[in-house]
């Protein structure tokens, strides 16, 4: 088994088809097909089911420590190519989309000036897809929110932003400064879908209150959850960061006294320990969030705002 077999596998994983695969690895299709047989004969198991490129059980398997193995190829690289101390690599960073939006920005030009060679790539997306990318090995650190139940990953709470009930400028709830989760059992509400971080913190929080929330509809995607209530459709809680910043479109945000605070927080595997670039880009979050976090509605920071975390 060589890595050029395991990265044909992957680039088959991630691209849908052989000549994807080949397109992104720079090569022809029939490289692909042969480092794929001969990774199947060593392995004595098929991988690809070449009906439909997909794959087999035991491909699933075979891909996520693959994923790892190639992760781990391009650390060690990286971590032996700095010159004079200047740090050098890639970076994949997940990113919940309400937290990109105000965050990412200033991570990525502070990043670019304390270290030019360190190249972030970031994909956006909801933590219960955050969560399965990061254990699989497509990104090296994810800032999402909790709760997240894996003791394989390092968990650093990062901020806490208040849960409010999010409606457009006619819904009666909007009317309102303050609504208990007593009253909100009585109206049908946009909800995550079950299992999601913020559903989990909702079903506890509710259960607290021995009351339970009704669906109008589920919804995953905060920004989305935010986008529909602000036009209409129903009312919503989101976090304070997902709430409109702009005063062009009318909305009403709602306190809610019993909800807790949504922590957010970076997240990365314990073993193996991140490389030289991760860990750069993690100090360059934590000296930038400070002044950041200072101008966003509902934010707070320190270790007081972050109940119900594990280290």
């Amino acid at each position: 088994m060589d890595v050029r077999q395991l990265a044909a596998l992957v680039a088959i994983a991630d691209h849908g088809t052989f000549s994807a695969a080949a397109r992104a690895l720079f090569t022809v299709q029939s490289n692909v097909s042969s480092h794929l047989a001969r990774l199947e004969k060593e392995l004595g198991a098929t991988l690809v089911d070449r009906t439909g490129s997909g794959l087999t059980a035991d491909g699933m398997r075979v891909v996520e420590r693959a994923r790892r193995v190639l992760r781990e190829l391009d650390d060690i690289t990286a971590d032996l190519a700095q010159r004079d101390g200047e740090v050098t690599g890639d970076v994949r960073l997940g990113m919940l989309g309400t937290t990109a939006r105000w965050l990412l920005p200033r991570l990525l030009a502070d990043t670019a000036a304390a270290h030019p060679r360190v190249r972030a790539i970031v994909a956006e997306g909801s933590t219960s897809v955050l969560v399965p990318a990061l254990q699989s090995g497509l990104h090296h650190a994810a800032i999402l929110h909790l709760p997240v139940d894996d003791t394989a990953l390092a968990i650093e709470p990062l901020f806490a932003e208040d849960l409010m009930l999010l409606t457009g400028p006619d819904h009666a709830l909007g009317e309102r400064e303050e609504i208990s989760l007593g009253e909100l059992a009585h109206h049908r509400l946009l909800l995550p879908p079950p299992g999601s971080a913020l559903r989990r913190v909702l079903d506890r929080a509710t259960r607290g209150a021995g009351v339970q929330l009704e669906a109008q509809a589920e919804i995953d995607g905060v920004r989305l959850l935010a986008t529909l209530a602000v036009d209409g459709y129903g009312a919503a809680i989101v976090p304070a960061t997902a709430i409109p910043q702009t005063q062009a479109r009318r909305f009403h945000a709602v306190h809610v006294p019993e909800l807790p605070p949504r922590v957010v927080a970076l997240a990365h595997h314990r073993r193996p320990p991140p490389s030289a670039a991760a860990v750069a880009v993690f100090e360059v979050l934590r000296a930038c969030l400070p002044d950041l976090a200072l101008k966003q509605r509902g934010v707070r920071l320190g270790g007081e705002a972050f109940p119900l975390t594990r280290p």
